[in-house]
């Protein structure tokens, strides 16, 4: 523990990188955007040990001005996203409202269909086409995997 302390104090420029990185680690796999401050803070402190030698008090007094400044003035002016935005990555917002085929007959309400490329777990809402083939329109998403359907009254103009 005493080498760890000694490096720390012989250059503390290392130090307050490797600070810098676990904040950047931990920010890239959170993605909660709030940790890239402390993380350029510590960097900024880094350079600042480099150029003025501030005692292990000091610096770490800077860090946290520098990190309250910086998460202040970050959020403040960096633009905002939209709380409704089109994020690919969102099931429901993507597929309710999607019509899609019945893959399987729903028997006791369960079946299964296929809906944007993809076969889906299904319940069924209220009656309609069960048998397979039958046109279904996604009305929610359950669960994150499984979908609640109603079927679609399709319009034949045979002639």
């Amino acid at each position: 523990m005493h080498q760890i302390a000694g490096l720390f104090l012989a250059h503390p420029l290392w130090a307050w990188m490797a600070v810098g990185a676990v904040f950047l680690s931990v920010e890239l796999v959170t993605g909660s955007g709030w940790l890239l401050w402390p993380a350029a803070s510590a960097a900024l402190v880094a350079l600042l040990t480099l150029v003025l030698p501030l005692p292990p008090p000091r610096d770490a007094i800077a860090f946290a001005l520098i990190t309250i400044v910086a998460t202040f003035l970050g959020r403040r002016f960096m633009p905002k996203r939209a709380p409704s935005s089109d994020d690919v990555n969102e099931l429901a917002g993507r597929l309710i409202g999607h019509k899609g085929r019945v893959a399987s007959a729903f028997e006791g309400g369960a079946g299964r269909v296929f809906v944007d490329g993809k076969e889906w777990a299904a319940e069924l809402e209220g009656q309609g086409p069960v048998d397979p083939g039958g046109e279904v329109e996604v009305t929610a998403l359950i669960g994150g995997a499984r979908l609640r359907v109603r079927g679609v009254a399709s319009v034949r103009g045979d002639l």
